[in-house]
C-alpha cells in the first residue's frame, strides 16, 4: 500500500461549547495546523455552529461542531488521531474518507412513513 498517497477526508470536530470565541479559534487553529504539519492540505471549513450534544459527554450537554474537508497522506490518519486525544477542548473527532468537497452542506428532510 502507498504510504504517501494523499486522499480527501471529511472531519466533524465537536469543541467544548464553554470556550470563549478566542479559544474557540484557537483549538480550531491547533487541529488544522495538525492537519497541515503531517503533510495535509485544508479544502474548506463549514462552521456549524453550537448546537445540543446528543448525549452528555463529560458532563457537557452542547458543543461547538466544525465539518473540515482536507487531503492528506493515509499515513497521517494514525498520527493526526493521536494529536487530537491531546487536545483538551476537543470533545469528540471523526474522520471518514469523502469523495468530493461540497460547495455548501444541506440536509434532506427525511419522509414519513404513512
Amino acid at each position: 500500500m502507498d504510504q504517501k498517497r494523499q486522499r480527501l477526508y471529511e472531519g466533524m470536530y465537536i469543541l467544548s461549547a464553554t470556550l470563549s470565541d478566542d479559544a474557540r479559534k484557537k483549538a480550531l487553529d491547533r487541529v488544522t495546523d495538525v492537519i497541515v504539519q503531517f503533510g495535509g492540505e485544508i479544502k474548506k471549513i463549514f462552521d456549524q455552529g453550537r448546537r445540543k450534544l446528543a448525549y452528555e459527554i463529560d458532563k457537557k450537554r452542547e458543543g461547538h461542531y466544525y465539518l473540515i474537508y482536507f487531503a492528506s497522506p493515509t499515513s497521517a490518519i494514525r498520527e493526526l488521531w493521536r494529536e487530537y486525544h491531546l487536545n483538551e477542548d476537543l470533545i469528540r473527532f471523526v474522520t471518514l474518507q469523502a469523495e468530493e468537497v461540497p460547495e455548501k452542506i444541506e440536509f434532506k428532510v427525511l419522509q414519513q412513513e404513512q
